[in-house]
């Protein structure tokens, strides 16, 4: 089973205590975001967990307690943006960011730790020339910390218009894109930086730009050293290249207050969410209260060096 950690919030950033009373007792509750009477339950041990993909923009927190993973394969994708508070609501200075991540590249290996600068989105602070002056400046100082940096363009959901309206956002066309990636994968080779794009449906690879996938079979088959066979995650976007893999966050809990963010809907429910949370309840918001339904879910298998593993059946 591959686990993110996650998709829908920063539990390294935020509840990193929370996850590792998790993996101490051994499994974890995820509540169905279409239906909060549905639980699944999950088993957090090494037996069941192939590999953790750690999301975040900042992984202090984790620092200190990385031995606590040492029966576990992961990595990270860790986001670092030119972005200021005006976009970006409650993140640390970006200098500290930067050591920790650096930190963090030093105690894990530089190949387990994927720069994501994400998204890019134009406007009139943050123009083009913008971004090339500060990813030349990150990529300066990245430079033997990371081997990996994902790039993705703004998509405009509809559920994030409300958040994002303050920013008037100008639409990013093909042109911008094939501008972008071309000075971006100048930079990035100056630095031995590979650019990998995430979910995005126009080919950028005359720039050597490849389609990335975030939860990354290839990356994950060389972390745990054997050969994996896991098919393509049909829950995401078609654009989207990411392997299978079962998420353990909850939306509307993210502390960062990024306005583009898709998983937070609503800042009250984000901050009454964060109320509830318990660093030593299953769930990660508020409790069980009986009337739910819990499942474990059903398993399936996995080739690993052509022996059959059992793995969670994603739903």
């Amino acid at each position: 089973m591959i686990v993110s950690v996650s998709r829908r919030t920063d539990i390294p950033a935020f509840y990193s205590e929370w996850f590792f009373n998790r993996l101490k007792e051994g499994f974890v509750y995820v509540v169905n975001p279409f239906n909060t009477k549905q639980i699944s339950k999950i088993e957090l041990t090494a037996k069941t967990v192939d590999c953790f993909v750690f999301w975040t923009k900042d992984a202090e927190h984790m620092l200190r307690r990385l031995d606590e993973l040492k029966d576990f394969k992961y990595y990270f994708q860790f986001t670092i943006t030119s972005y200021r508070n005006d976009v970006e609501k409650d993140t640390r200075a970006k200098k500290d960011i930067i050591n920790t991540f650096k930190e963090l590249s030093n105690k894990i290996g530089k190949e387990k730790v994927i720069w994501r600068y994400d998204p890019i989105l134009l406007n009139e602070s943050y123009t083009k020339e913008y971004h090339y002056e500060w990813f030349e400046k990150f990529c300066s100082q990245l430079e033997g910390y990371t081997e990996k940096c994902v790039i993705s363009f703004l998509d405009l959901y509809k559920k994030t218009e409300r958040n994002i309206k303050e920013l008037n956002i100008e639409p990013i066309s093909d042109v911008d894109m094939f501008q972008i990636a071309e000075v971006f994968s100048k930079i990035s080779s100056k630095y031995i930086i590979e650019l990998e794009t995430c979910s995005e449906g126009i080919d950028l690879f005359k720039y050597g730009i490849k389609k990335g996938k975030c939860i990354d079979d290839k990356l994950i088959a060389k972390i745990m050293n054997a050969d994996i066979d896991v098919g393509k995650d049909d829950t995401q976007r078609e654009v989207c290249g990411c392997v299978k893999s079962v998420d353990i966050g909850q939306y509307d809990t993210c502390k960062h207050h990024c306005l583009y963010c898709y998983a937070n809907f609503n800042y009250k429910l984000v901050e009454e969410n964060c109320l509830k949370h318990n660093p030593k309840s299953p769930l990660l918001v508020g409790s069980i209260k009986g009337d739910e339904k819990i499942t474990i879910r059903e398993m399936k298998s996995i080739k690993i060096n052509n022996k059959d593993f059992e793995q969670i059946r994603l739903v």
